[in-house]
């Protein structure tokens, strides 16, 4: 028996790693005692298995949400107490089709085994392994390699309470009054610098009591981001209310946020509580805040610095714990400027502005967000599995993504029944290329990010932004050439202002932590 991978296992037991690096540490170990081609360590969440470590899957596979209802190799590992191996001409649908990262678009005859993890007698995942080589996993002792499988969930046992610090996805219940329901994901996809650091700013505001303005672009997912801002709160337990402040008539808006009495209008024919009575002792969610018309824009602050609110028709005052969390598309600052905003208001929202990068400004996301999306339509659609050829992924990697994440999807979906209605529903692998994409690339223009906006700073004693605009791309790609532009934008913007970076912001017409984000991506700070 080869004990090196237990020796490595029990001292990295010791170590401080990450949640991440301590799963890619214990699957490398089991891939050094059970040679093999892939290896991978799925979390059951909300009957899913979520991968969380892997070795030799593509990177779309790691955003991959399996419903174990529709896998049947991964439901039988699951449901049994024993090692399960598959014969190599078993009929069950591998998961892993066009998954594996060898050049192929699906797994022919091969070795495939796996194990379900129990953590205190419940189960807490499946690990599963798979050789190209049939017959690779003949001469495994099944005593070491249970060994082995203990070792995994001895870690996973030790490890939970990080987990648990650092995932928050394992609620087994909804809180009963929460009136916000979303298709979206319960976690936010990606890896990117951008996403670091948004989820750094999310943990860091999430379990205060401030008030947080969500600003981006539509279709970066502000929603998803309030609803990990309460999930990650003290108030998680309690009701996350939402009101779309955009979608109701003037008339109707405060008698939604504050309720209403008996008789106070035509229609009122019973005392009804507004959002803001069924998200007391919870967070309320302001979504497109910016919409708001100016009256009450004022009674909405009164509520804000008082804890207070009246019904419509009621001279009666409620006392209110809430938690506000706003979210616009629009530029607050310049609404205020242009008396469309109350400041005063701007400013008890504003408390901790919290910034949602464009998905043109999130490097592979995309690819990411592809796998989640793809998953979940392969099922929605009835087919047996989606995959995106090389030539899609390019595509999209050159795309600059006007709708953001909300665009991603609805591209993949009409994507996808087009590749179906060619290749047809009974196919095993439905392949996505470029022409299914159908998208729109101006030949020889760089997709320029709203961080890089070309403007020019007012005032003869400072030089334009940039004198040179050039789009070549050079062989370094078309990534790169665009990075190095921004680069240049951002640099002459320094030079102008002297290092100021509030002026900088300014002169780019952006955010300041947007900025800041932008230089860190760069490396200018």
């Amino acid at each position: 028996m080869n004990i090196s991978p237990f020796i490595d296992i029990v001292e990295d037991l010791n170590r401080d790693l990450s949640q991440a690096e301590r799963y890619r540490r214990l699957v490398l170990a089991i891939q050094r005692a059970i040679p093999c081609d892939v290896v991978a360590l799925l979390k059951l969440t909300d009957g899913h298995l979520l991968p969380v470590a892997a070795l030799g899957l593509k990177d779309e596979a790691l955003a991959r949400r399996f419903a174990v209802t529709q896998h049947p190799r991964l439901q039988h590992i699951l449901n049994s107490s024993q090692l399960t191996r598959f014969n190599s001409d078993s009929p069950l649908p591998d998961p892993y089709d066009g998954l594996v990262d060898d050049g192929s678009e699906q797994l022919h005859v091969h070795d495939c085994m796996g194990s379900a993890i129990y953590i205190d007698g419940s189960p807490w995942g499946v690990l599963t392994l798979d050789a190209m080589q049939p017959g690779s996993f003949d001469s495994l002792n099944p005593m070491e390699t249970r060994a082995y499988i203990a070792a995994v969930a001895a870690v996973i046992k030790t490890s939970r309470h990080i987990e648990a610090l650092e995932a928050r996805v394992e609620h087994n219940h909804q809180v009963a009054q929460r009136l916000l329901e979303t298709v979206a994901p319960s976690e936010i996809i990606g890896k990117s610098p951008a996403i670091q650091s948004m989820r750094a700013d999310i943990n860091t505001v999430a379990p205060s009591k401030l008030s947080v303005l969500i600003t981006g672009e539509t279709g970066v997912g502000k929603e998803l981001v309030a609803k990990s801002l309460h999930q990650h709160s003290q108030r998680k337990n309690q009701p996350l209310v939402q009101i779309n402040c955009a979608a109701l008539p003037e008339n109707i808006v405060e008698s939604e946020l504050f309720g209403h009495v008996k008789g106070a209008f035509s229609g009122a024919v019973s005392d009804r509580s507004g959002r803001f009575e069924l998200a007391d002792g919870g967070t309320l969610f302001l979504d497109e805040v910016g919409e708001l018309p100016l009256p009450v824009q004022a009674k909405l602050l009164r509520a804000l610095q008082y804890g207070e609110i009246q019904r419509v028709g009621s001279d009666k005052i409620i006392v209110v714990d809430v938690r506000i969390v706003a979210a616009t598309n629009r530029d607050l600052q310049q609404e205020v400027r242009e008396n469309r905003f109350r400041a005063d208001l701007y400013h008890r929202l504003s408390v901790y502005p919290l910034a949602v990068p464009p998905l043109r400004e999130r490097e592979k996301d995309f690819l990411l967000l592809a796998g989640y999306f793809l998953e979940k339509s392969q099922h929605q659609l009835g087919v047996a599995k989606l995959r995106l050829q090389q030539s899609a992924i390019e595509q999209l990697a050159r795309y600059n993504w006007p709708g953001n994440v909300r665009e991603l999807e609805h591209l993949l979906s009409r994507a996808a029944l087009r590749a179906i209605t060619e290749q047809g529903r009974e196919t095993s692998i439905v392949s996505i290329d470029s022409e299914h994409l159908n998208l729109q690339l101006t030949p020889g223009v760089l997709p320029v990010s709203s961080s890089t906006e070309i403007t020019r700073v007012q005032g003869s004693s400072q030089k334009p932004l940039v004198t040179d605009i050039s789009c070549e791309v050079n062989e370094s790609g078309l990534r790169a050439a665009t990075d190095e532009y921004q680069r240049q934008v951002i640099n002459r913007a320094l030079e102008n202002e002297q290092g100021n970076l509030a002026a900088v912001a300014r002169a780019l017409k952006l955010d300041r932590s947007n900025l800041i984000r932008a230089m860190r991506r760069l490396g200018l700070v």
